[in-house]
């Protein structure tokens, strides 16, 4: 009787640790709210962008940085009102996704086998309460109750949503230990979410795609939800509440800042119109929903983004005519990231349509179709390049950045301070650049530096998971596109 053969078990091979693992992702947790109180405090109304004692290092003291960034002391950091408002705020956008007409999507197939049903109406949500906001303006002005409370309890908004996305956290990840595959909900853990180790899998999230049923608003997908209407409208809220304020301070609205707030406002309401197309971003077909993505999504985007604006709002700048290139620069990138996403989502959706039809791809032997010609032929993630060309006209109408604010009764404006700007609210008071000259760089354009940083290493990310996923057929790919984000260099 011939031997039993041994059954070889397949072991999945372990997803390896991102973030230089548990210590990266507990650095991150607690470094980056930090990074959000840094860039609020150091550029604010009180003494400059930034704080001129920072200017100074030799002469510098806790006392006079605490009265230079208005430090509120710890119980400071929140308050009552704040938390309610802002309760109140995901509230409606939990109502306006339940009860407005909405398009039902199917999204990407899941490792199961299964497709989750999305539930998308971003874009009219956003437009109702934009309309809302708008009419408040109309009858209030700069006034308008929701911008001035935007401006007095800022501090405290961050915090607040900080917060909610710790707590959120917390929950998804207790939540996702109720997992059993397989199941008829189609729950399933990410991939690289269920390492064992708490913090590292509390950061990256267990649950690939965690839902909720909630009475009155019926079943919730989180991560899609989140990723989409609080934070991405609170970011435009944000600006708008700062075109306010530089109203009520200077009682003007300059060109910069609207131009500002056009830019990101076209950057997200096209994602809300194209809302969709986020069922193929690696935010949802591969991350689980943890830290990592309710921190993003909740309180560094809004937050963080609107840098600019906040900036402009206490100092404000005329373009003139340097309003023409930088439109330029935010046209030429819009034009191409709607190209090139527009290309991608043609060609997944309706490969036969006569304007990718002509396009070359590679097939892949677990099914997809990669493209070699086009625009992702050029480059394996020429979409990354699109984004960051764009996001320089966030940045270039905020200058050569960096003021101090002074009273005329204690130092009288001299001959070489003739571009004093006036408030119209405290009277003496005034800003001069001086010797913060070009420091205000650091905050008014971190934005760039961060987005670059963030870019690369999400195509890092999306590089490992592809060669996880296609194997030689991505090796391939790679010779025939072999530059990752821009074509020629990198």
């Amino acid at each position: 009787m011939p031997p039993k053969r041994k059954t070889q078990v397949a072991v999945e091979e372990p997803y390896p640790y991102e973030f230089f693992g548990p210590p990266g992702a507990l650095a991150v947790s607690l470094g980056l709210p930090l990074v959000c109180y840094v860039l609020a405090f150091s550029c604010n109304g009180v003494s400059g962008c930034p704080a001129p004692a920072l200017l100074h290092p030799s002469t510098l003291t806790l006392e006079t940085l605490k009265q230079q960034v208005a430090w509120p002391g710890f119980s400071g950091l929140l308050n009552t009102k704040t938390v309610i408002a802002t309760f109140g705020y995901y509230l409606l956008n939990l109502t306006l996704y339940a009860l407005l007409p909405a398009s039902e999507v199917d999204g990407t197939e899941l490792v199961s086998g299964g497709r989750l049903k999305y539930r998308f109406n971003a874009f009219s949500s956003s437009i109702f309460v934009m309309v809302i906001l708008a009419a408040g303006t109309v009858v209030e002005g700069a006034d308008f109750a929701v911008w001035t409370f935007i401006s007095e309890n800022y501090i405290q908004l961050l915090t607040t949503n900080v917060l909610i996305a710790f707590f959120l956290a917390v929950y998804v990840y207790v939540a996702s230990f109720s997992v059993r595959m397989p199941n008829k909900d189609m729950r399933e853990l990410a991939e690289a979410g269920h390492s064992g180790n708490i913090i590292y899998d509390w950061f990256k999230g267990r649950e690939l795609n965690p839902r909720i049923t909630l009475p009155l608003f019926g079943e919730v997908d989180i991560k899609s939800f989140m990723e989409l209407r609080p934070g991405l409208l609170g970011w435009i809220i944000l600006d708008c509440a700062f075109i306010a304020q530089q109203y009520r301070t200077f009682g003007y609205i300059t060109d910069s800042i609207l131009f500002v707030t056009f830019a990101q406002a076209l950057y997200v309401f096209d994602s809300f119109y194209m809302e969709a197309a986020i069922l193929t971003t690696m935010d949802i077909t591969t991350d689980g929903f943890g830290f990592m993505l309710s921190f993003g999504d909740l309180a560094w985007l809004p937050f963080t983004y609107s840098v600019q604006t906040r900036y402009l709002a206490h100092y404000p700048l005329e373009l003139g005519w340097w309003l023409g290139p930088i439109l330029a620069v935010q046209g030429l990138g819009y034009v191409m990231f709607r190209s090139v996403n527009n290309e991608k989502n043609r060609f997944r959706t309706n490969p036969k349509d006569p304007k990718i039809s002509h396009l070359k791809y590679i097939q892949t032997e677990v099914g997809s179709k990669l493209l070699i010609t086009g625009w992702w032929g050029r480059a394996r993630h020429i979409n990354y390049l699109a984004d960051w060309f764009m996001s320089w006209a966030f940045v270039l109408p905020t200058g050569i950045a960096g003021y101090v604010i002074k009273s005329a009764l204690k130092e009288p404006i001299t001959a070489t301070q003739s571009t004093a700007i006036f408030d119209r609210q405290i009277t003496g008071r005034y800003r001069v650049q001086a010797d913060a000259e070009g420091w205000g760089m650091l905050i008014s354009y971190f934005f760039i530096l961060y987005f670059a940083v963030l870019l690369i290493h999400r195509e890092r990310r999306d590089d490992e998971k592809c060669r996880r996923k296609y194997g030689k057929d991505w090796e391939k790919y790679c010779e025939i596109v072999p530059y990752r984000i821009v074509p020629g260099i990198y």
